[in-house]
């Protein structure tokens, strides 16, 4: 797997999502949450993933794609690490449920947080 996300590996579909978050289930590591489902694609990706901010919490749009951006980056440089030899396929959300703006380092340190606690629930 190499550091990509590409167009086959974001969750687009309107359908998945509304199955992702009816059956998913959840990991949180504050302030980011993880809510995943097994799945199989018949494109060849392992992972499909999106990520969301709320607007509740971040009334700019310009805040909310900022944080969007961190999520994904930090998303794309710890997948190799974490998925490398996943034989499952995976729907993931990553959710960023703060209330301030982070910055980069604490998005990646919690984004390596959850995946070790997600590979650890997963294993069980």
């Amino acid at each position: 797997m190499v550091f990509g996300y590409s167009k086959k590996d974001k969750l687009k579909r309107k359908k998945l999502i509304e199955q992702l978050f009816a059956e998913g289930k959840a990991v949180t590591v504050f302030p980011l949450r993880l809510i995943y489902l097994k799945a199989d694609f018949n494109d060849g990706s392992i992972l499909k993933t999106g990520v969301s901010v709320s607007k509740k919490l971040h009334k700019k749009a310009v805040n909310r794609n900022k944080i969007k951006r961190l999520l994904r980056e930090a998303y794309r440089l710890n997948k190799p690490i974490y998925f490398n030899k996943s034989e499952t396929s995976y729907l993931f959300m990553i959710l960023y449920i703060g209330k301030e703006k982070p910055t980069f380092q604490l998005v990646d340190e919690k984004m390596k947080l959850l995946f070790e606690k997600f590979l650890k629930l997963d294993k069980n």
